[in-house]
């Protein structure tokens, strides 16, 4: 017989990201951010490679990037719209969590898989933070796939890409619910 939990299968049920741009100060410190750090990092991972990696990003860390996302958006020819749209997601910010995936060499672990791991750290960050009371966001956007963006503002290597930044912070607005998937849509049973 299975011992369930209910008071995390019904915060599974209502977790809801908060929009990044609802949140605000306080933000949680470092001794606040270990425990949420560690939960995000107990993730599924093959192989145990652990192809990821965090960069908690601060106050001038934040508007350096606010800034480089400008030059690389001009240089890019991207839209006004485009460059203030990702400009205002660090410019805004308080405290972020950049999760960087690392490509490793092995026979046993495809790249994929370690992507997907990746993936789950970032859902797990999130998850960690909701958990804790925080607000939190997941966000990525042109500039997180851009490399002139992440090698020169972040110092990623050639086998390094974010898989997206988590902004935390407190929740200013509790955003209205949204329509959630139809699960007799998505699920099929297959019995033999």
């Amino acid at each position: 017989m299975p011992d369930p939990n209910p008071a995390a299968l019904e915060f599974l049920h209502s977790r809801r990201s908060r929009p990044a741009k609802t949140l605000g100060l306080p933000i949680p410190n470092q001794e606040e951010l270990i425990p949420i750090l560690s939960a995000g990092a107990r993730t599924p991972d093959h192989g145990k490679l652990e192809p990821w990696r965090f960069i908690v990003l601060e106050d001038a860390a934040l508007r350096r990037l606010s800034n480089l996302v400008v030059s690389r958006g001009s240089t890019l020819e991207k839209s006004e719209s485009d460059i203030e749209k990702a400009r205002l997601q660090f410019a805004n910010a308080d405290l972020a969590v950049a999760v960087v995936e690392i490509q490793k060499t092995s026979e046993k672990v495809p790249g994929i898989e370690q992507t997907y791991s990746a993936g789950a750290v970032c859902l797990s960050l999130l998850n960690a933070a909701l958990a804790s009371g925080w607000g939190a966001n997941w966000l990525s956007g042109w500039a997180s796939h851009d490399r002139g963006f992440v090698e020169v503002g972040l110092g990623l290597k050639e086998n390094e890409r974010v898989a997206g930044f988590i902004h935390l912070g407190t929740e200013t607005s509790i955003p209205p619910e949204r329509p959630r998937p139809n699960l007799d849509e998505i699920t099929s049973w297959m019995s033999a």
